[in-house]
């Protein structure tokens, strides 16, 4: 288990499930008692706590039952909080150019993010000699994720390296991130020459960047008066930029399976899954395309 993941189910067992049942036996435990514990949280914490406590009590519980110490596993089967998936932001090609120049020396890890897709983690993990300019690849092996106030690196997603392409306007980019550097060093390091963490939300070279270029695209609305074309630049996270190097993929004609891999996602479906939205466009060219193939054969055949 990587972790960050480790965290998160560590925390759900201190916080939630173990002041409330550590003392318990196991025959003791009814479904209805969860059923109210699962309430309780609920009414104080998200959907994505509630999920975690429960599914930490439900997992040793079904160890229970798998050692013949209990019959059934009295969690399976609680009514849980659905989680409401978060809408997911896109910027366009000009929103992302925008954004790279007011990042400054950050220009290129802008544009990194914003067309291959990396977890920030595993840009944060890049270095010089993971870079193949001439086959316009890269090749991600390290991911560096921020866990408590440490960093850990680790493998990636699934503990494979994956290779992405590289655009050409990008390549150039990479370039001249690389020039002064060794092999081995990191192509955006910390101030200390560590892996440098995720910029917070508030306070960092990125949410600067992003307001400025709020800033940018409201004076422009004002300067167009009634009928402005310029769009409000929307509030973005480093993971939004994930989101939109899949759209830009899509709208360039990548299919699923292309942006599966570029993404390091498990399987197309769950690409479809985080991404229908974007796939909305494909349907209804699925139709014309059907009405263009048939009504051209009914006009041969009439």
């Amino acid at each position: 288990m990587k972790p960050s993941a480790f965290r998160s189910l560590d925390s759900a067992w201190k916080v939630h499930v173990e002041p409330k049942w550590g003392s318990t036996a196991l025959y003791k435990v009814k479904f209805t008692n969860v059923q109210e514990w699962v309430a309780e949280i609920g009414d104080r914490r998200s959907a994505t706590i509630v999920l975690t406590a429960y599914g930490v009590l439900a997992r040793i519980l079904d160890d229970a039952v798998r050692d013949r110490l209990i019959r059934d596993n009295p969690a399976r089967g609680v009514k849980l909080p659905r989680k409401v998936p978060k809408r997911n932001v896109y910027l366009t090609h000009l929103q992302v150019r925008s954004l790279a120049t007011e990042a400054g020396r950050y220009f290129s890890l802008i544009l990194l993010l914003s067309y291959t897709g990396l977890r920030w983690g595993e840009a944060a993990g890049l270095r010089v000699k993971d870079l193949d300019l001439l086959r316009k690849r890269a090749t991600i092996y390290e991911n560096a994720v921020k866990v408590g106030g440490a960093m850990v690196v680790g493998t990636l997603k699934g503990h494979k390296h994956r290779t992405v392409p590289l655009p050409d306007f990008l390549v150039v980019e990479l370039a001249r991130t690389c020039e002064g550097k060794d092999h081995d060093d990191l192509l955006w390091p910390s101030a200390s020459g560590k892996h440098m963490g995720p910029p917070s939300s508030h306070d960092s070279w990125l949410s600067g960047a992003v307001a400025r270029c709020q800033k940018r695209a409201a004076a422009a609305r004002e300067a167009e008066g009634k009928n402005p074309t310029t769009p409000p630049f929307p509030r973005v996270t480093a993971h939004d930029l994930r989101h939109t190097a899949a759209s830009l993929a899509i709208s360039a004609g990548a299919n699923v399976k292309a942006v599966q891999k570029m993404l390091g996602h498990k399987s197309a479906a769950m690409t479809l899954d985080v991404y229908a939205d974007l796939f909305d466009d494909d349907l209804n060219a699925v139709a014309t395309k059907l009405d263009s193939v048939v009504g051209k054969l009914w006009a041969e055949t009439a």
